[in-house]
């Protein structure tokens, strides 16, 4: 499987906007007086542009609930009918296009985009509407603390793991390691991102009160992203070679890289490895989810024992899990190892949405959002899903894979299918 692919990269070129109906999806619908004897939902994602792979992917999760509740009778029993919109991975589209599924379209429930990044404009475009923006892959604080959406609108619920919590696994087993093998040191380098960010500083926050000294951060403002252009790997190489030279001349036992895709990775564990730095653990919040694309741009060698945190696994026991995946390959084909965790998002979101609509008994949004915050929790193919006061999942299952011998293992939490995890790790 391939559980989380790079998140929250900077894009911003600007995109005419552009249609696509999918599957029957018909004519409008009115928005709040159910007139349509279908349900009609209104969704913006990047099939283009700098997130087109995962917005495909998240397009695929969309179409599979979207078959599987219909398999079941509908919502109220009326069929569900997706509209869908490709923003080209620009905020304004974005934001554009969920005011035209409101106002032009009369939707009655708007689903999220891809990424904090989108996600943000889309709350705020949804808000004066009073709908409800179900989401599940915009988790970076943000997106709950943004005044001109959530805060004033109360709107946001996602049931993917919060970012602060990403290296909540890492945390809690090391804190069970006795004292004696726990690692000394850490290192923290992060680029600027709003996905990255908090889950290094957490775990930055949570393993100096056991101890372990800081090393080396990049400090509140993080590295300088690169954004997406035709030479954006020797970008990459020439942003990030410093911040990977400063965090090799430490010699940290532990590294927490706030990476947002493989480049950056790349990078840095090019300098660790021409410096002949070994660290004990080496854990990226993005990059090594990427399968092959991660492993063929370092090396089978190198890949092994790099570890990634994550929010759903398919191997991990949960019925619903186990029936999307098995759906996914009678839709979709391939093996239960290659369902992105994508995938898994997108179908967690249309399942809260269709649990808010069969307990309200209505597509009014306004009750949507009153029951979603009513402390109900819900079970979805990525687990149990109950939302604070801002719309986040603290209940959300946390992971921890590892690369091992060419294979992506789930390490942590221990138990289950979980794979022991290599500590220390094998040197480049």
């Amino acid at each position: 499987m391939s559980p989380r692919p790079a998140r929250f990269l900077a894009f911003g070129a600007a995109a005419a906007i552009t249609a696509s109906a999918l599957a029957g999806c018909g004519g409008a619908a009115t928005a709040q007086n159910g007139s349509s004897p279908d349900i009609l939902v209104g969704i913006s994602l990047p099939l283009t542009g700098g997130f087109a792979a995962d917005g495909q992917a998240f397009q695929k999760g969309y179409e599979l609930w979207q078959s599987d509740v219909n398999s079941h009778g509908g919502l109220l029993g009326r069929q569900v009918k997706l509209k869908i919109l490709n923003d080209n991975s620009d905020q304004n589209t974005t934001k554009a296009q969920y005011k035209r599924l409101i106002v032009d379209d009369h939707v009655q429930l708007t689903l999220g985009p891809f990424s904090s990044l989108l996600t943000t404009p889309a709350a705020e475009a949804v808000g004066p509407y009073h709908f409800a923006m179900i989401e599940g892959a915009g988790d970076a604080n943000g997106v709950f603390q943004d005044p001109a959406g959530d805060e004033k609108y109360h709107n946001v619920f996602s049931p993917s793991l919060p970012v602060a919590d990403y290296m909540r696994p890492l945390i809690d087993w090391i804190k069970s390691l006795p004292v004696g093998q726990r690692p000394k040191t850490a290192a923290y380098p992060s680029v600027a991102d709003p996905f990255s960010q908090p889950a290094v500083q957490t775990a930055q926050t949570e393993l100096q009160k056991v101890g372990i000294h800081t090393l080396y951060t990049s400090g509140s403002k993080g590295i300088t992203e690169v954004t997406a252009t035709k030479n954006l790997a020797k970008q990459e190489a020439s942003a990030y070679h410093g911040p990977a030279e400063a965090t090799a001349s430490k010699n940290a036992q532990i590294v927490v890289l706030g990476s947002t895709d493989v480049g950056t990775v790349s990078t840095f564990m090019k300098v660790f490895e021409q410096r002949k730095y070994q660290p004990k653990l080496f854990i990226a919040v993005s990059g090594p989810d990427q399968g092959q694309a991660f492993e063929g741009v370092v090396g089978k060698a190198a890949a092994n024992g790099v570890m990634v945190p994550g929010g759903w696994d398919g191997d991990y026991q949960n019925a619903l899990s186990d029936n999307m995946v098995e759906e996914y390959i009678a839709k979709y084909g391939g093996t239960a190892a290659g369902v992105n965790a994508d995938v898994a998002e997108a179908f967690s979101t249309g399942e809260v949405a269709a649990d808010a609509v069969e307990a309200t008994h209505s597509t009014d949004n306004t009750k949507i959002m009153t029951y979603l915050h009513s402390g109900v929790t819900l079970q979805t193919v990525q687990g149990p899903a109950k939302f604070d006061k801002l719309g986040e999942n603290h209940e959300a299952v946390a992971f921890a894979f590892q690369w091992q011998d060419g294979n992506f293992n789930q390490v942590l939490p221990v138990g289950g299918n979980s794979s022991q995890i290599q500590y220390p790790k094998p040197n480049w």
